[in-house]
């Protein structure tokens, strides 16, 4: 009897690469050179953005961390990342997580499919970056009807910008906010990413027309370069984290493995069946085995996070 030829082996899918040439002309200063790479660079972005992979919600929410550390920087605030996390992730359910909680929670409520719904804004969206709700409910509402039929993202999200910074310097982090919503939602993205706030110099606020669209567009491509190697690497880790999974002890240590794929920052404390201790055996695991890394250098109080 002969025997049927064997399978060949399957292979692992290649790891997705940016051009060379959208790294290369990243941050190009003409607006017309600008929006060529920052397209070139979405482009390479679109399908981890429409990706269901569940590290899509970590990434968005990392990306959300430097989003809020960059407009605080912006508006002169102390905060980094590792206080507006904290502001976050150690204040209990239902208590105020202070300005700069409440504007993290806004960046990572972006990476929502409800940011895209126009009609919430007004009543969202002040609230996040503590701003007055009257002056803005027209303007937001205006900006949520005035996409249809536009046919240059780019261009309209970052004129879109301005009609909010003519409301002043404090709706800087707003505006920003903004852009990348309207930026998803010109491009079809289900879910927006935040990508330009971190990458758009402080300078860029004093220019206008052409030079503002260059700037902008010059972010959105280094945003786009920048976010597709978090991705990549966030992916590898999530990679790794799962194929140890199987060895790990814990009764709760399924649940753990997948909630730090989507989840920031994670407390090592008591879950539905384990107790803090095993919790913290869990995660010092984690930790020693190159897993997970610990985000604050404390020796209490700690997170623990991809």
């Amino acid at each position: 009897m002969t025997r049927p030829p064997k399978s060949p082996p399957v292979q692992a899918p290649a790891p997705r690469v940016l051009p060379r040439w959208v790294r290369q002309r990243a941050g190009q200063e003409d607006a017309e050179s600008a929006i060529f790479s920052a397209g070139g660079a979405l482009a390479a972005l679109d399908p981890l953005v429409r990706s269901d992979d569940p590290v899509g919600a970590l990434w968005r929410k990392r990306l959300a961390l430097g989003a809020a550390a960059a407009v605080a920087a912006l508006d002169g605030r102390r905060e980094g990342e590792a206080q507006l996390r904290d502001a976050v992730a150690l204040t209990r359910p239902g208590e105020d997580p202070g300005p700069g909680g409440r504007m993290l929670m806004g960046w990572y409520a972006l990476g929502e499919p409800r940011s895209l719904r126009a009609a919430d804004w007004p009543a969202r969206l002040p609230g996040y970056f503590d701003l007055p709700a009257a002056p803005l409910t027209p303007v937001l509402r205006d900006l949520g009807a005035a996409l249809v039929g536009r046919a240059l993202p780019l261009r309209f999200a970052a004129e879109a910008a301005v009609t909010v910074l003519a409301l002043g310097p404090a709706h800087r982090g707003l505006a920003l906010w903004q852009a990348d919503a309207l930026l998803a939602r010109a491009l079809g993205w289900d879910r927006p990413v935040p990508l330009l706030a971190p990458h758009l110099p402080r300078a860029a606020f004093r220019l206008e027309g052409s030079a503002w669209l260059a700037a902008c567009a010059g972010a959105w491509g280094r945003g786009a370069a920048s976010a597709f190697d978090l991705h990549a690497d966030l992916s590898r880790r999530a990679v790794a984290l799962r194929a140890a999974a199987p060895a790990l002890r814990g009764k709760d240590a399924a649940a753990a493995v997948r909630a730090l794929q989507t989840e920031d920052a994670l407390a090592a404390q008591a879950g539905e069946r384990s107790s803090d201790r095993a919790a913290r055996r869990l995660f010092d695991r984690l930790t020693a085995l190159g897993l997970v890394r610990e985000l604050t250098g404390r020796p209490t109080f700690r997170l623990y996070g991809l």
